[in-house]
């Protein structure tokens, strides 16, 4: 944020594709592993999102490069920077390196679940914090309120998830759904395309994490039963919620950027994500016309 404020980009390209690109590793993930490690589904989602994160980026870029060539000034070029000063900067990141390897390679390894790979991902944050002496007794005691804070939150959700999974599970509710939709008589893309639109909708009014958890046990039995991948239908789940959360007029986190950047109207916020919320569409579309895009590197690796 302070780079995109001490230079003088317009708002449409710098900000706004920050909240455009803010979701970009919900999907691009690290593939690579042995070919059958001990967790494969959790591994084969990972490698599911790697194709279409590529693509978001690619079509992100376009969106950008297409901002400013329709006006320069929108994006004005930078400074250059030595490629001494480059390798100098690139010290400073050595710890994340360490981290993801560390991470993604015991995942993939099978040395342990993902949950547990989180765990060992914040204790060792933790220990590079404490190796650079960034770590003192009051941000200490702030970091272990705010996860306190946060995890419970998270917990909530889970647990009302849960129970709603449960409910909904004895009222055989994802059957009476597949049976209704039957009768219509429609064809099955038809319905993954209402999916669709049901989620940039919800996007617009809830937060992913619960969106996702109160709607997944409802829809999956019914996309299972249309004869789609569950992989596939996973993918477009999460690229669905993301373009409602950035979608007009009441995308979520078209107001956080509004919270972080109070001098910004809001127009002029709707006006800057509009490219992004169409090259996110775009990459929907594809997504949906070529399902193998999502399942052919799991299915290859696992």
């Amino acid at each position: 944020m302070d780079s995109c404020i001490k230079h003088p980009h317009e708002v449409g390209v710098s900000h706004c594709g920050r909240c455009g690109g803010s979701w970009c590793g919900d999907c691009l993930v690290h593939p690579f592993g042995p070919k059958k490690p001990p967790y494969c589904m959790s591994c084969a989602m990972f490698a599911a999102g790697v194709i279409p994160g590529i693509i978001a980026t690619v079509l992100l870029m376009l969106a950008v490069a297409w901002q400013t060539w329709r006006d320069p000034a929108a994006g004005p070029p930078g400074e250059r920077t030595p490629w001494p000063q480059r390798w100098q900067a690139l010290r400073g990141i050595w710890g994340v390196v360490v981290l993801f390897t560390l991470v993604m390679g015991g995942i993939y390894a099978g040395a342990f679940t993902v949950t547990e790979g989180a765990g060992i991902g914040a204790f060792g944050a933790f220990v590079f914090a404490l190796a650079r002496r960034a770590l003192t007794w009051s941000v200490l005691a702030q970091v272990l309120v705010e996860s306190a804070r946060t995890t419970a939150m998270l917990f909530v959700i889970l647990i009302g998830a849960l129970i709603f999974a449960n409910f909904v599970n004895f009222t055989s509710m994802p059957e009476d759904l597949r049976n209704y939709v039957e009768q219509f008589q429609v064809s099955p893309m038809t319905v993954i395309v209402l999916i669709c639109v049901i989620y940039v909708l919800l996007g617009t009014a809830m937060e992913e994490l619960s969106m996702i958890l109160l709607t997944v046990p409802v829809l999956f039995p019914l996309v299972v039963h249309l004869g789609f991948d569950p992989l596939w239908f996973g993918i477009l789940v999460v690229v669905v919620v993301e373009i409602g959360l950035i979608s007009p007029p009441v995308g979520m986190n078209i107001f956080v950027l509004r919270t972080l950047l109070p001098h910004v109207s809001t127009g002029t916020i709707y006006h800057g994500v509009m490219p992004f919320v169409v090259a996110d569409v775009i990459r929907l579309a594809i997504l949906v016309a070529v399902p193998s895009l999502s399942t052919w590197l799991p299915h290859l690796l696992f």
